[in-house]
Order: structure tokens, then sequence, then C-alpha cells
């Protein structure tokens, strides 16, 4: 399964049906670029948001039936039309990644779900109206389940989004459990860090688990992907817990065993 910044989503993966790939991979380019363009580089706030101003004239262009701009939108506006794709979904994308620009911290739980809803959630729903099975209770499931994999990037990424003076942690929560912004500066997992990352991975691990049955809902290979991916999260969230918090150390990531005990699992139904 190869994935990029995405690393939790598997982009045109090996499980899906080939008829599939292409439009998988097109949803991820989307997604990819769109997020490359609040976070990569050097690039001032100002040109960023050009960047994503760009890509909502492009979706508008769609909407109104008229030729893209950008020749590889063609191809993204055919399979929006193919498969009447929502592109309420790929504004939603936007939104959350030009706040990623403008917004670096969080005060409650609910903004960072809400930040989530729109970062992660349209993903999964985009899937599930390409694969014909976006019911509402599907729906609610997929959500769950992109949400807490958007959380478990966070929990992963907290160095990387310190650098990019980003801190998704809800700052009441912080405060409860008596942790500072300079702990973070320092790396510092001492302390009451452990406490706190316990209770943001049992938190977000019973997020994602209340999703679960989507991946017994979805037939075929499409739900053994969609196994994968649970079951890939919840590796995750237990490496963490493994290394009780320390991830300015020993950032977890998924590893070619990891792939195998997950794949297992999947293949079992688990």
């Amino acid at each position: 399964m190869p994935v990029d910044h995405y690393e939790n989503f598997p982009v045109a993966s090996i499980l899906l049906p080939p008829r599939l790939r292409r439009p998988v991979a097109l949803i991820y380019r989307f997604a990819r670029e769109a997020d490359d363009f609040a976070d990569e580089g050097d690039a001032p706030d100002a040109v960023r948001l050009a960047r994503l101003a760009d890509f909502t004239v492009e979706l508008q262009r769609i909407e109104r039936g008229e030729p893209p701009g950008m020749p590889w939108f063609g191809e993204l506006a055919a399979t929006i039309r193919e498969h009447r794709l929502p592109l309420d979904a790929f504004h939603d994308l936007l939104s959350a990644f030009a706040q990623d620009v403008t917004k670096k911290r969080y005060a409650t739980y609910a903004e960072l779900l809400d930040y989530c809803r729109r970062s992660a959630d349209p993903i999964g729903r985009l899937l599930l109206v390409l694969y014909g099975t976006a019911t509402a209770r599907n729906l609610e499931y997929s959500h769950a389940i992109c949400s807490s994999l958007q959380l478990i990037n966070f929990w992963q990424d907290v160095a990387i989004d310190w650098r990019k003076h980003r801190v998704y942690f809800p700052q009441d929560e912080m405060q409860r459990h008596g942790i500072t912004e300079a702990q973070i500066a320092h790396g510092d997992a001492g302390g009451a860090w452990p406490g706190f990352m316990t209770f943001q991975v049992d938190r977000t691990r019973a997020l994602l688990h209340s999703g679960k049955p989507l991946g017994h809902l979805l037939q075929g290979r499409i739900g053994l992907e969609m196994r994968t991916i649970i079951a890939g999260g919840d590796r995750i969230l237990t490496k963490i817990a493994a290394v009780r918090g320390d991830v300015f150390r020993r950032r977890p990531v998924l590893t070619k065993p990891d792939w195998v005990l997950m794949l297992a699992r999947s293949l079992a139904g688990a």
C-alpha cells in the first residue's frame, strides 16, 4: 500500500478493485497537493492561501461545467461526473487546509473534531460514494474512522507540528493535565506526559473502534482494505502506548512486520 502524507490512508491500494484505483488516486492527488500547499516549503501564508484558492476556482469551474484551467483537473472533473462525487467534500478539504495556515491552536476537543470533520472525514465520504456504499450508517462509521486516523496522525507528529508552530492538543485538556507548550518544545515526555498521552490514546482508540463495523459491512476487497486501515490505526496507537507517549524520541511508524500482522488479522476478519 503506497502512502504519502496521508500515511494512514492507502493510495490506489493493491487491495482495491482495479476499476477504482485511478479514481481513488485522483481523490488523493487533490488532497495531497492541497495539503502540501498548506504544509510544505517556506512560502508565506498569503501564497499558500492563494494556491488553495486556485483549487477552489477549479472546483467552481467543474460546478459550472466549464473546462478546468489545470490539465489534471479535467480527469478529476470526469471522475466527479461519472461517479457523482459530492463537490462539497472537496471544498471541505480546502477549508481545513486553509485553516492549517491561519489557525495554530484548538481550545477544545470539539474544535479539533470540527477540523477533523473537514480534513479527514471527506475522504471517507468520497470513497464510500465511489464504492456505491454511502448509506447513513456507513457514513457514521466512516466519520469515526477518519477522524480517529487524523487524531492518530496528530499524536504521531507532535514534534513535527511544533516545528510548524502548531499544537493540535486541546488547550483546555493540556491545562487540566498540567501540560505546557514549553514541555512540547523541549520534547519532555516526563511528568504528567505519559498520563496525558494515555488519555488521548484511549479516547482515540474508542473512536476508531466505534467505526469498526464498517470493515465487515463493506464486501470483498473493499472491506478487506477497510479492516486493514483500522488495524493500522490501532497498531500505531499500541506503539504510542508502548513508549508511554514519548513520540519525540520514538515516533511510531508501521514496519513491514506490522503490515504482515495487520493483513493477517484483516483476512481473519478481526
